[in-house]
């Protein structure tokens, strides 16, 4: 029996994906777990595995074409096999290389927009991922175009045959900001990784209500902390057990324990505190950027912690890392130290409600206790978090507590 190829949900605000490339073809064999596509989506480029042995019998959806999570884009099956009657034709359908559309009835291109308009706003508008885009990119509004496809469905035909007409000032004014937001072409002439993060990054910002807080850590006990460690302990740290990150990570973790309010999605009008800490580390690439997922990191020890963060970040810069890896983070850090940026604004990595900046390590004389001349350590942070659903006070005790952890090492240990 043949077996579907779908688009795959990668994350929980991943709602479609980009096909880069097919890396077979109709009549190619191919083995379970081959890769046969390349997709784009959630600021990753990802392959996707055949589910089963056999010949590639169809596809539906062609590279270039962005199309919902979970959708059918191709059939994988046994030399010859037929595709399932009813699914396959509601499949065809979906394809713009069928040539068994029915002409476009001569009364679509005259259908004026208050019959259009007559679907209910918010109801399911049944459409090909090619003519969603062409639509886009006319700039027209769906729910006036008449579908000529299966169940209604509007097709790359109907599209090309669509005049649009004058809309009453009355119902223009009914259309709500949100729409107007998302019929907005984030990431305009990107591809790729780039056009995901560009869509992104302008949803989290008009999605949220986006407000970063700074200040310093003194993590001078902290340096001499790690000094002390690489005495006392005989085998040799080469897993970044004791790397700023790894200590910084740990902190983090064991402050959103005592600050849930900040471990926590905001998605859909839903918010949610979560009981795991999951920590994405953001991690740059030579053409993007992504977030690995440190998962149950307030459980780890801090050898475990740091080998963890090593191996993900290794294998996310080279493309192998396991796309489940990718999702589920409640809370993200990502760090500029390295470019020499103290402070900066982070955005929400969302359904996340906060993210923490970490920059360069920042080195000053000061007085110490007896009046004495002696050199600190300050590590500047950066907290972003979202208004809607948390509060300024509470985010600056957070991140009063992370400094305090940050201060006090040893507690790092238990």
């Amino acid at each position: 029996m043949a077996t579907e190829i779908v688009m795959p949900k990668l994350g929980l605000t991943m709602t479609e994906g980009l096909i880069n490339d097919w890396l077979v073809k109709e009549g190619d064999t191919v083995a379970a777990g081959q890769p046969v596509l390349e997709i784009s989506s959630e600021k990753l480029t990802s392959e996707v595995e055949a589910p089963s042995a056999g010949v590639i019998l169809k596809i539906i959806s062609q590279s270039g074409e962005t199309v919902p999570c979970k959708q059918v884009i191709a059939w994988i099956g046994e030399a010859g096999e037929s595709l399932p009657g009813a699914e396959a034709a509601v499949q065809e359908g979906q394809s713009e290389d069928s040539t068994a559309v029915a002409a476009l009835p001569e009364k679509n291109s005259e259908e004026s927009p208050k019959t259009a308009a007559a679907r209910e706003r918010g109801g399911r508008i049944f459409i090909t991922p090619l003519a969603r885009k062409m639509a886009k990119e006319k700039g027209y509004d769906i729910s006036l175009i008449a579908g000529s496809g299966g169940n209604g469905r509007i097709t790359r035909r109907d599209v090309e045959n669509y005049q649009p007409q004058a809309v009453p000032a009355s119902q223009a004014a009914a259309v709500s900001a949100a729409e107007v937001q998302t019929a907005a072409d984030y990431g305009a002439g990107l591809t790729g990784m780039r056009k995901t993060i560009a869509e992104r990054m302008m949803a989290s910002l008009q999605t949220s209500a986006q407000v970063t807080l700074h200040r310093k850590a003194d993590i001078s006990r902290l340096m001499v902390f790690r000094q002390d460690m690489k005495a006392q302990v005989s085998s040799p740290l080469e897993n970044g057990e004791i790397s700023i990150t790894t200590l910084l990570t740990k902190a983090a973790a064991k402050t959103l324990k005592e600050h849930p309010q900040l471990n926590a999605w905001y998605f859909n009008g839903h918010y949610q505190e979560l009981e795991e800490v999951h920590i994405g580390i953001a991690t740059a690439l030579s053409d993007g950027l992504v977030v690995p997922v440190i998962r149950q990191a307030d459980k780890l020890t801090l050898s475990d912690l740091g080998a963890a963060i090593k191996n993900e970040t290794q294998q996310a810069r080279k493309g192998r890392l396991d796309p489940a890896l990718y999702t589920g983070s409640t809370f993200s850090i990502t760090n500029l130290g390295a470019a020499g940026i103290e402070y900066f604004t982070p955005i929400l990595n969302t359904p996340e409600v906060a993210i923490l900046g970490v920059g360069a390590l920042q080195k000053t004389l000061a007085l110490d206790a007896e009046g004495q001349i002696c050199e600190k350590h300050f590590l500047p942070l950066s907290l972003t978090f979202d208004h809607q659903v948390v509060d300024g006070q509470p985010a600056a005790e957070f991140l009063a507590g992370l400094a305090d952890k940050l201060e006090n090492p040893y507690d790092l240990l238990f």
